[in-house]
């Protein structure tokens, strides 16, 4: 009688090792000009590349970035900005969000990261990614204290508003969707039409 083996064990006694950076691993070769970091974010010690971004995904983050800018001004609101986090996730994280907004208060646009109290807003705009941008970097964000944080979903036509957080959990997830209008906390007199987010018109 064949015998029949569990392959869960197997599976996970074969998986290639993977090396799990830091940021002062990366500073490192970036100096040595062995690597070039802007193609990349370090999340929880792996480089995640953010080259090769499909073009609605590039469409929506220019159209957001303008509506929000319409309503924070120009400065105030930047795309793929390298950000910074909590301490104990810091020497494994340096996150790039597609769209951040910036605090009024913020006044070291010129020499250093923003730290989450320096943030109003941060977007990640998912169409391949949304489970890794609702699990990975929401609790990334949350363990922060990002007070706002939204995940627009490409595929459903909808925008995932992350607020209170606590604990390493935004206690609060509200769903907005295509026929809705949203408001920043920070500015709740500007509301933005999903529609015009995603390029629809009424």
């Amino acid at each position: 009688m064949p015998t029949v083996l569990d392959a869960a064990p197997m599976v996970a006694d074969f998986l290639p090792p993977r090396k799990k950076w830091t940021r002062e691993e990366l500073e490192r070769l970036e100096s040595l000009h062995l690597i070039d970091t802007t193609h990349f974010e370090l999340v929880d010690g792996d480089l995640i590349d953010i080259m090769g971004k499909k073009r609605p995904h590039i469409q929506i983050c220019g159209v957001l970035a303008g509506l929000l800018q319409g309503i924070f001004g120009l400065e105030r609101v930047n795309t793929e900005a390298t950000v910074d986090v909590s301490p104990e996730d810091r020497p494994t994280n340096q996150p790039q969000p597609d769209i951040i907004v910036l605090s009024e208060k913020f006044d070291g646009a010129m020499t250093r990261d923003p730290r989450p109290s320096d943030l109003d807003l941060v977007v990640e705009i998912a169409d391949t990614t949304l489970f890794f941008d609702l699990s990975v970097k929401a609790a990334l964000y949350s363990r922060a204290q990002v007070e706002e944080y939204w995940v627009v979903d490409v595929q459903t036509q909808r925008v995932l508003v992350h607020t209170k957080p606590e604990g390493g959990v935004y206690q609060s997830i509200r769903v907005v969707g295509l026929d809705e209008a949203l408001a920043p906390g920070r500015a709740p007199e500007g509301f933005i039409d999903i529609r015009r987010v995603f390029a629809k018109r009424v």
